[in-house]
């Protein structure tokens, strides 16, 4: 397979369900490593901070086992209930993933407050706390860059959330080195709770961001023109395709699916037309990637019909 050939290779639903299986049995065995080492770590050294992390990194197990669940959902055909297939039960079970995160922040945030606001002698954490974080840094870094080529690979926006949260995971942990670091070394047991509150915060920006990415797709809506402008000019390769109109792009678990109209001579056959927007198809195959469905309407030349929705080259210069 030649360079270009495998730059526009696109993965089945078959063989993405299969990658997204891996992936999931990866994070689900590592997720689950480092989550006992730190809750119970945590516990044993006293460290609010590193418990926190603990259960946050808890939550990637479930989210592990949810994505399981996925890989089985969207490799079913399409039935009658379901025209377009179950693709979306991958940016379904994304905003859930975001939901799941956003609690759990929360949940951080209060128990490490109502700590603080207890007014205790609180204890300083063992230094064992500061060791499990440590290998716990080394351990997220190399489980999201797993995730992230997982969902490189397949073209799945779940895996490459999880990927996202899981790097927010590294961050969060060095943040509760340095406050585990603190608290040893300075002998002051508040910073401890304070960094559990402030890693609760990281988790919940996270969550904000997840939800907007999956609720952009789920909206059948465009983070930026990149892709619409890539479109157009697919369709400038055909000279005989005039106006492209009532232009829509949306995602499907990753895939696009296009609607487009374009204007030909209106003395040409159907066949002729026909050919002409076979051909418009293959070039935005050949240009754009991952490619689910593709709807091209043909209108005679000077159709002063009123758009309703949909781009235009106009509206992405």
């Amino acid at each position: 397979m030649n360079g270009a050939m495998a730059k526009n290779r696109t993965f089945s639903v078959k063989e993405k369900a299969s990658v997204i299986k891996v992936a999931s049995l990866t994070a689900l065995a590592g997720n689950f490593i480092l989550a006992g080492l730190k809750i119970f770590t945590g516990i044993f050294a006293h460290s609010m901070a590193v418990v926190g992390d603990g259960i946050d990194t808890s939550m990637d197990i479930l989210i592990a086992i949810m994505t399981l669940v996925v890989s089985l959902v969207i490799v079913r055909p399409a039935d009658k209930n379901h025209p377009w297939g179950h693709g979306r039960a991958e940016t379904v079970a994304t905003a859930l993933l975001s939901m799941i995160l956003f609690f759990a922040g929360g949940q951080l945030i209060l128990s490490a407050s109502f700590r603080l606001m207890e007014g205790k002698v609180l204890e300083i954490p063992g230094r064992a706390a500061l060791i499990v974080t440590a290998v716990s840094i080394a351990g997220k870094i190399l489980l999201s860059w797993s995730q992230y080529i997982f969902g490189k690979r397949a073209g799945s926006a779940m895996l490459k959330a999880n990927a996202k949260n899981m790097l927010g995971d590294v961050v969060t942990s060095a943040g509760v080195l340095v406050g585990l670091g603190c608290s040893v070394f300075f002998n002051v047991g508040a910073v401890d709770l304070i960094t559990a509150i402030l890693v609760g915060i990281w988790v919940i920006k996270n969550a904000v961001g997840i939800f907007l990415e999956a609720n952009m797709e789920l909206m059948d809506g465009a983070a930026d023109d990149k892709s619409y402008r890539e479109l157009f000019e697919a369709v400038r390769l055909v000279p005989e395709a005039g106006h492209p109109h009532r232009t829509r792009m949306r995602r499907i678990a990753g895939y696009w699916d296009i609607d487009i109209d374009i204007e030909v001579d209106p003395s040409l056959t159907v066949a002729e037309a026909h050919s002409i927007a076979s051909r418009v198809e293959d070039a935005v195959k050949e240009r754009i990637e991952g490619i689910f469905d593709i709807m091209v309407h043909v209108e005679p030349v000077g159709n002063k019909q009123t758009e309703g929705y949909g781009l235009t080259e106009e509206h992405v210069k």
